[in-house]
Order: C-alpha cells, then sequence, then structure tokens
C-alpha cells in the first residue's frame, strides 16, 4: 500500500509542476520598459480551466501526502 501511495504522489506532484509551469505570467517585459500590467482581467476559456486542474491537484496531493504519513507513522 506504501508503494501504491509513493507512486501516486511522485505522480500528482510531476502533474502538479506541470501545470504550475503552464500557467500564463502577466506583464512579461513590458514592467521593466516602464509599462506594467495594472489591468484587472478574469480567467476565461483554458486559463480557468488549467487553474481549476492545479487546484484539484493541489488538494489531492495534501490528501495523499497526508494518508502517506499516516501510513508510515502506523506502521
Amino acid at each position: 500500500m506504501a508503494t501504491y501511495l509513493n507512486m501516486a504522489q511522485i505522480l500528482v506532484s510531476l502533474a502538479l509542476v506541470f501545470a504550475v509551469l503552464f500557467q500564463v505570467k502577466g506583464g512579461g517585459l513590458g514592467g521593466v520598459f516602464g509599462s506594467p500590467e495594472t489591468v484587472f482581467r478574469t480567467r476565461r476559456g483554458i486559463e480557468k480551466t488549467l487553474l481549476q486542474f492545479t487546484l484539484v491537484l493541489i488538494v489531492l496531493f495534501v490528501v495523499v501526502s497526508v494518508l502517506s504519513v499516516r501510513l508510515h507513522t502506523a506502521a
């Protein structure tokens, strides 16, 4: 059981890393040249879906981590 939890934690962590890296950053180099992005805009389409997927992965990672710790301390 511990092996499956460890493998699940590794897979979820890799998916979480890639989901965070695919997030779009606002502004870019515009702030360096004096035009910072001060306009508020909502996330739409793929950005919103990617944000929700990232949040689900965060919750899943925390759940798997807690289960893994409880399993290791019980043994």
